[in-house]
C-alpha cells in the first residue's frame, strides 16, 4: 500500500528503536531511504520491515571538524540488501575499515542509527 508520507513512517518506527526499511511486494527489493515507489520496479506495494542491524562497512571517510574530534562517516551494506550512511561510535575514527562487520543501534536521543564494530565472535566492540 502506498504511504503518502513514507518518511513519517520511518521516523515513527525508528523512534520505537527498530531499524526500519521497506520491502517491495512486487519484486522483493529492499528499499531505503523510504519512498512511495519501488526504485527497482516502480510498484507502489511497499511494506515495512525491520533490519536485524547487521552489516558490512562498504566505504569510510574520516571527517576532521575544526573544534571537535575526528569521526567516521560510513556507508554500510546491511544484510537485508540495502545501504545506509551513518557513523561508527565505539572505536577511534582511524580504526574503522572497509569490510568491518558492524551492528546497528538506534540512539534514543536522535533518533538516528549508528553502528558499532563487531569482534570476531560477532559480539561487542573490538575497541
Amino acid at each position: 500500500m502506498t504511504e503518502l508520507a513514507p518518511h513519517r513512517g520511518y521516523l515513527d518506527r525508528l523512534a520505537e528503536g527498530t531499524v526500519p526499511f521497506q520491502r517491495c511486494t512486487a519484486c522483493g527489493a529492499a528499499v531505503f531511504y523510504p519512498r512511495a515507489l519501488c526504485p527497482a520496479c516502480g510498484s507502489t506495494g511497499l511494506d515495512w520491515s525491520h533490519s536485524a542491524g547487521l552489516g558490512t562497512v562498504h566505504s569510510v571517510s574520516v571527517l576532521f571538524p575544526r573544534d571537535a574530534p575526528p569521526y567516521p562517516v560510513v556507508l554500510v551494506d546491511l544484510d537485508e540488501g540495502f545501504r545506509v550512511m551513518s557513523t561508527v561510535v565505539d572505536v577511534p575514527a582511524e580504526q574503522v575499515r572497509i569490510g568491518d562487520r558492524v551492528r546497528a543501534h538506534v540512539e534514543p536521543d536522535g533518533p538516528r542509527v549508528v553502528f558499532t564494530v563487531l569482534t570476531g565472535d560477532g559480539e561487542g566492540s573490538r575497541a
